[in-house]
């Protein structure tokens, strides 16, 4: 999926690869102990470890319980139009085709609280 958004990159990039920024939009919690970040949503938690990470380009989390799947990550990655200066962020998750529809929704959902969060 990908999503155009009128900030500078080096902010956004913060609201994507921190502990602090992740709280802000993402998850209700989100804790970091070394490279594993946990995630806390209401009642449900899940561990991912940063697996990849270019700053202010992209940074990637493979989900821990799902190791051995080779769908087991979601990756965010910036892009910045040259002429127009326009950021987009390129969002990479996995869904069965049956859930599709619902993960665009949450994306869409949380991408709404990304914007409010950087005041955009």
């Amino acid at each position: 999926m990908e999503y155009t958004l009128n900030c500078s990159p080096k902010v956004l990039f913060s609201r994507l690869s921190t502990p602090e920024g992740l709280s802000e939009w993402f998850a209700d919690n989100v804790n970091v102990e070394g490279d594993i970040f946990t995630f806390l949503w209401e009642k449900s938690e899940s561990k991912a470890r940063l697996a990849a990470y270019k700053e202010n380009k992209f940074v990637r989390f493979e989900w821990i319980d799902m190791e051995n799947d080779e769908s087991n990550y979601f990756e965010f990655r910036l892009s910045v139009e040259e002429l127009s200066g326009s950021v987009a962020l390129i969002i990479t998750d996995f869904a069965d085709p049956e859930e599709k529809e619902d993960a665009v929704y949450l994306w869409d959902s949380q991408i709404t609280d990304l914007k409010r969060a950087l005041g955009i």
